[in-house]
């Protein structure tokens, strides 16, 4: 079986290691943890590299431990931030943590077998200290040098809003969590973002310090999409993982626009695809780049392994549906997001209902006039939710979808949605 550290660094999600003597470790089979921030309720596009890198070790035969910062999440990260994350309540990071164990339940394999995974949270043991004991038993191993010296300190003590006490202290939780890990799981290695590279020394340290042993971080790092905007919530290109938070046409969208600049690098962090199969997909990218292969097989993949064959289906229909496949079968909710760019309209349903389609189409202003919608239905150029209409067709009540919307068109570009308020 081919190297782990080899299989990363092969698809583009190696970015370091604190000791290369981690290579030798990995050899034989090890426990290896990464972190999740439950910030929000729904990981997002970027945890998934970190959740396939992880995947990778268990594929190779490690124990992974995902581990969601139950704790940590209460304070926030400040790595990467210019400024203190607005603080959640201990019950909405309890609901958040619950929410990303199930999502991570999709994809690292926790059933039983020989490399079984382990879902832990760190709440279940900072949790349990008091502040003098944290500071007795922890803080104590902390050297205010080395903290001040960590980059993502620096440099939010140069900035003007400064650094929080709570904040500065990220950093010696995530350390004990390693600790802890490493008492109760034989953990030595730790794999997390480039951005994390402070806090994951300050577990190797610790563990040095407090215990004598080696340990060390693998770092991943951070994809950026064409813009060279990292993934998340903070750059405004969040895409969730949740369907409900963005939908499976959202999502296979996203991945179905990727540049051409950037698809190779998606297609080897965001699928299990082998390098080979990689490999021809980039030739097809150089050769015939109108085609987009590269761009349906990583959405399709990506789509598949985050929403499984039904979320695919229904991220595929309402791309055809897009660009006038049929809408049977799609509710209001799945239409809305798949023309959201297109113009709309409200409209009373009572004046809707029972009235001819080109009458509608003009008080939609789809088209200028009455006159001009039955000319343009006239000539067949005229559709009611993808399907042509005549002049004289009336709009009753069966063909708004879920009784709200009616997606209207002129001609092949000319869209409308039409909302319907009652």
């Amino acid at each position: 079986m081919e190297h782990v550290i080899d299989t990363i660094k092969a698809r583009g999600l190696f970015d370091n290691w604190t000791d290369p003597g981690v290579y030798d470790l990995l050899k034989t089979p090890q426990t290896v943890y990464g972190g999740f921030d439950p910030s929000a309720d729904s990981l997002q596009a970027g945890n998934l590299v970190a959740i396939m890198n992880l995947c990778h070790y268990q594929r190779a035969g490690h124990r992974v431990l995902a581990l969601v910062g139950g704790a940590t999440g209460l304070i926030g990260d400040p790595s990467g931030k210019t400024s203190e994350r607005q603080l959640q309540t201990a019950e909405t990071i309890a609901h958040n943590a619950e929410c990303i164990k199930a999502q991570l339940e999709r994809f690292i394999d926790f059933g039983p077998g020989e490399h079984q995974a382990v879902l832990v949270n760190n709440l279940d043991w900072l949790g349990k200290f008091s502040f003098i004991d944290y500071l007795r038993d922890v803080g104590r191993y902390f050297r205010m040098g080395t903290m001040l010296n960590k980059e993502s300190v620096r440099a939010r003590l140069e900035s003007p809003n400064g650094m929080s006490f709570t904040e500065f202290c990220y950093q010696t939780m995530q350390g004990y969590d390693f600790l802890h890990l490493y008492d109760t799981y034989g953990c030595r290695i730790e794999v997390g973002g480039s951005d994390q590279w402070g806090n994951i020394t300050a577990g190797t340290d610790l563990l040095h310090y407090q215990r004598g042993v080696s340990c060390y971080g693998v770092t991943i790092p951070l994809i950026k999409d064409s813009a060279g905007k990292k993934f998340g919530k903070s750059e405004g290109n969040a895409m969730y993982l949740d369907a409900k938070k963005t939908s499976c046409y959202q999502f296979y969208q996203f991945f179905l626009r990727s540049e051409d600049s950037v698809v190779v690098r998606y297609l080897k962090a965001f699928t299990f695809l082998p390098i080979d199969e990689i490999a021809q997909l980039e030739e097809s990218v150089r050769t015939a780049p109108e085609k987009r292969e590269a761009q349906r097989v990583l959405a399709e993949d990506v789509v598949r392994r985050v929403h499984g064959d039904e979320g695919l289906a229904q991220a595929q229909r309402a791309t055809q549906a897009l660009f006038g496949g049929s809408l049977k079968g799609l509710s209001a909710a799945e239409l809305l997001p798949i023309f959201q760019d297109a113009p709309s309209a409200e409209l009373p349903a009572a004046d809707v209902v029972g009235q001819p389609v080109v009458k509608v189409a003009a008080l939609a202003g789809l088209l200028k006039s009455q006159s001009e919608a039955r000319r343009m239905a006239d000539g067949g150029g005229l559709y009611l939710n993808n399907e042509r209409v005549g002049a004289a067709d009336i709009l009753t009540e069966d063909r708004a979808i879920d009784g709200q919307v009616l997606v209207l068109r002129a001609g092949k570009k000319n869209q409308r949605v039409v909302k319907l308020a009652r």
